[in-house]
């Protein structure tokens, strides 16, 4: 079934569901909302501290990287619950699974900042 909605309406409903998306994440998800006020100061100090584009690139990018990481551990984990809250093998791995693709989001975010910053800035 070919949907009617195309070219520039197709976006503005698009992005009218990003930000739905957005605003729910931050309403219901305690760990989007930590994450996204990190981001409010975390974003505009990268592009601070970051002496070239692509120092300023990875270091904003890597925390953007934790937002993207965060919203689809949350859709996972909503798909997850929409099927059952019956405690189920398959159901635990897949949040699971998203809780450490967030950790590992962080880890990389931790790197990155790290070898960027410290020769700058400890040396």
């Amino acid at each position: 079934m070919a949907s009617e909605n195309k070219g520039f309406k197709r976006i503005i409903l698009a992005a009218k569901y990003s930000w739905q998306g957005f605003t729910t994440a931050y309403r219901k998800e305690e760990a989007f909302r930590q994450e996204a006020w990190f981001a409010v100061f975390a974003i505009p100090l990268g592009f601070f501290l970051g002496q070239t584009g692509v120092e300023r690139a990875l270091l904003v990018g890597v925390i953007l990287l934790v937002l993207i990481v965060e919203l689809l551990n949350t859709g996972i984990e909503n798909a997850v619950d929409r099927v059952g809250l019956d405690p189920h093998k398959l159901s635990g791995r897949a949040k699971d699974m998203g809780s450490a693709a967030v950790f590992t989001s962080l880890g990389l975010a931790a790197l990155v900042w790290i070898s960027i910053l410290w020769p700058i800035y400890v040396h």
